[in-house]
Formats: C-alpha cells, structure tokens, sequence
C-alpha cells in the first residue's frame, strides 16, 4: 500500500514483519470495546479500538484507541502511545501525574495503576508488548 491508501485493513498477523501499511488514524473506523464496569470512577465512559497487527504470539500489538469522557482506572502493560486527538490527566500511582493531548508520546510501565481523568474524547495509536 502507498501513504496514499486510508484502508482500514489490518496488516496480516504473522511471525514475520508484518507487510508495510499505512492508515489515517484520524478516520480509521474503530469497534466496540469492553470496558470493567469496575474501572469507571465518573462519567459513562465508552471506549472503542482497532487492532492493526498483533505478533503470532499476542506478545506485540500495534492499534488505535479511543475513549470518551469520564474517569477511570487501569493497570497498564508495557506500551508506547502517541495522542491523536483529545485530552486527558493520567495519574501514574506513586509517580508522575501526564497530562497528554494531541502530538504527546507517551511510555506506561507494565504493572503501573493509573487514573485517567478524560477530558474531551482521545485517540491514540499505540505499540503495546506483553
């Protein structure tokens, strides 16, 4: 696929490099996700994704996110993001408090409990390892 291709299609999951591709993140169509009931502190958050890639082993994956206002909790995995659209706080338990919007890259610590205060809906695309 050229820069020019917006198709939502994920690339294949395989044991190799996945086959060179590019998305509008902005545009790509995102699915339901669930989210614990649980989680939610305030609000009536609803979060939404997309996988892109994920490694044969669901050791890596590559995708898009987004959750609309409200607060909630989380236990992070080890994960690379960089904010599209929207705001948010994240306060890290015992560490710093990030606050992300858009062009922010961000790393989470696998095991970190955060609280993510969502103040206009956010996007992010992100890599995430287990």
């Amino acid at each position: 696929m050229s820069t020019s291709d917006h198709s939502d299609a994920p690339a294949p999951a395989s044991a190799s490099a996945p086959a060179s591709f590019a998305v509008d993140v902005a545009d790509v169509e995102l699915e339901p996700e669930d989210l614990d009931p649980a989680q939610i502190v305030s609000g009536a958050p609803v979060v939404t994704g997309k996988v892109l890639w994920e490694s044969a082993d669901g050791t890596q994956v590559r995708g898009i996110w987004q959750i609309t206002p409200g607060v909630v909790t989380d236990v992070e995995a080890n994960e690379l993001f960089v904010v599209v659209s929207g705001r948010a706080t994240v306060d890290v338990a015992g560490g710093a408090t990030l606050e992300v919007g858009p062009g922010s890259a961000c790393v989470l610590r696998e095991g970190d409990k955060t609280v993510w205060t969502v103040h206009e809906t956010l996007r992010k695309a992100y890599h995430i390892s287990y």
